[in-house]
């Protein structure tokens, strides 16, 4: 990673049903180049499958810090920023390594695809379980 300038933000997020499909939840951690964090643990109403929990969940990510970037009276396209997650799946189908044939995740795919073309650069990197764990808590 030699030469690589660091990214304006940081998503950590995960994702998860208790069943699945169960009630679904996830969390997430935004951080700023100067190391503030802001965290949120998320809690959905209907019952999701882990991976509809995962997209679900980088998409609130996604929309929090759009709304922070243009609250401040900025354009997102001006920022990069990394997302980081275990969730293999759907990292590959965001990076299009995988295809989306799961038709009832079709829709949080262009979702995700939709905010993430919004900044200068969108990085996603998949990372260990024990990393995700480490700075989300649990």
């Amino acid at each position: 990673m030699a030469g690589r300038i660091s990214p304006d933000y940081w998503i950590f997020f995960d994702g998860g049903s208790r069943g699945n499909p169960g009630p679904g939840y996830g969390s997430y951690v935004i951080r700023t180049r100067d190391g503030r964090e802001d965290r949120r643990r998320l809690t959905f109403a209907e019952a999701l499958t882990n991976n509809e929990a995962e997209y679900r969940t980088l998409i609130a990510a996604l929309d929090d810090l759009i709304d922070r970037i243009q609250r401040a009276g900025k354009d997102p396209a001006a920022f990069t920023v990394e997302i980081r997650g275990d969730s293999r799946l759907v990292l590959a189908q965001l990076k299009g390594d995988f295809r989306v044939r799961a038709a009832h995740l079709r829709p949080l795919w262009e979702a995700a695809r939709g905010r993430l073309a919004r900044f200068r650069e969108a990085r996603l990197v998949w990372q260990p379980r024990a990393a995700t764990r480490a700075v989300l808590g649990h």
